[in-house]
């Protein structure tokens, strides 16, 4: 089956955006997991910055899918319930579905809905995460308010996710929420992540597919470690899950299939594979989230390389991290996105 519709082949060399490097601000090391959409006319970028201690969740807002600046933190530290107060990393807002469409957020109930995990201790990525919800009615997405409890957790999971729940990606289908997370066997060593699937009608009761995880990994191939950080969206009678795939030295975007969101089918090579020594991706490119706009596909990522002299931010591995963006067709200055 072709996947053709759904490649960006044109990786953009400079980055969309890059933490701020200022000491004590929440992107200090890096910025992380963009998720990209629009409302209200404009372009948003919903993304994580990491500062030493734990993550945080901003918005950045931009006129055109090449540049975005940032907004404004909207889940911060020491807010929310206990169990989220160190950490908490937004992956996605439940959106239209099509992946041709305009990318605009939708509500339910009258409200917009945001779908995060937090990890309990303080560190990068320390300890097992679990899975929360948070709603606002605010028309400018500043001002969230949490669910007081998790909605997954990995003591209620299987083996395969006994290590923690991560990158969230929350749709509504036909009156069923579908809650695509990957999760990791372990939290210390060489663990394996996978994707698996959770449904609900109510965003408060979810039930896990039986036969997670619904996206494993290929042992011994590019994705042999992770199968990670789902994008679900709907082209025509299919459904295409963008993710990454790790074999433990390099992490690239793959793309896999369905016609009823249970069973998937992963197209066997990556669709973006790690730069060129030097390049913005060179180490990982990986993290996904995809926006179409006047006929061209946007795939933003989280792009890796090892620092060089003049980097704003550096990160403990040490690495330089970045958002960067891959497109369908390859853009000139004047075709930069804009309204």
């Amino acid at each position: 089956m072709t996947i053709d519709a759904w490649l960006t082949p044109y990786k953009r060399s400079e980055p969309v955006l890059v933490g701020s490097g200022e000491e004590g601000a929440f992107d200090y090391h890096a910025v992380d997991c963009p998720f990209v959409f629009r409302h209200n006319g404009r372009f948003y970028m919903m993304y994580v910055g990491y500062d030493g201690i734990g993550y945080q969740t901003a918005l950045a807002v931009g006129d055109d899918l090449l540049r975005f600046e940032p907004l404004s933190t909207i889940l911060r530290r020491d807010e929310g319930s206990a169990w989220d107060s160190r950490n908490v990393a937004g992956t996605w807002m439940l959106r239209d579905n099509d992946l041709h469409g305009p990318g605009t957020l939708k509500k339910w109930n009258g409200k917009y809905w945001l779908a995060y995990h937090s990890y309990p201790g303080e560190g990068y990525e320390a300890g097992s995460a679990r899975i929360g919800l948070a709603w606002t009615e605010d028309e400018e997405l500043l001002e969230w308010h949490r669910l007081p409890e998790p909605i997954l957790t990995p003591e209620e999971g299987e083996p395969w996710e006994s290590g923690g729940l991560y990158k969230e990606c929350l749709l509504e289908h036909e009156g069923t929420f579908y809650l695509f997370y990957n999760a990791k066997n372990q939290t210390h060593g060489r663990w394996i992540e996978q994707t698996g699937l959770a449904t609900s009608t109510d965003l408060v009761r979810w039930t896990r597919h039986p036969d997670n995880p619904v996206l494993r990994v290929t042992p011994g191939a590019w994705d042999g470690g992770f199968v990670s950080d789902p994008c679900v969206l709907r082209d025509g009678d299919r459904w295409a899950m963008f993710f990454f795939g790790f074999d433990y030295k390099k992490a690239q975007e793959g793309v896999a299939y369905s016609a009823d969101l249970l069973n998937w089918t992963k197209h066997p090579d990556p669709i973006i594979e790690t730069g060129q020594p030097g390049e913005l991706d060179a180490s990982y490119a990986h993290k996904p989230s995809v926006i179409a706009h006047e006929g061209v596909l946007y795939h933003f990522y989280t792009a890796c390389r090892k620092p060089q002299k003049g980097d704003r931010t550096c990160n403990f591995f040490p690495e330089y991290r970045t958002i960067a963006v891959a497109t369908s067709r390859e853009l000139k200055e004047e075709q930069r996105g804009g309204d």
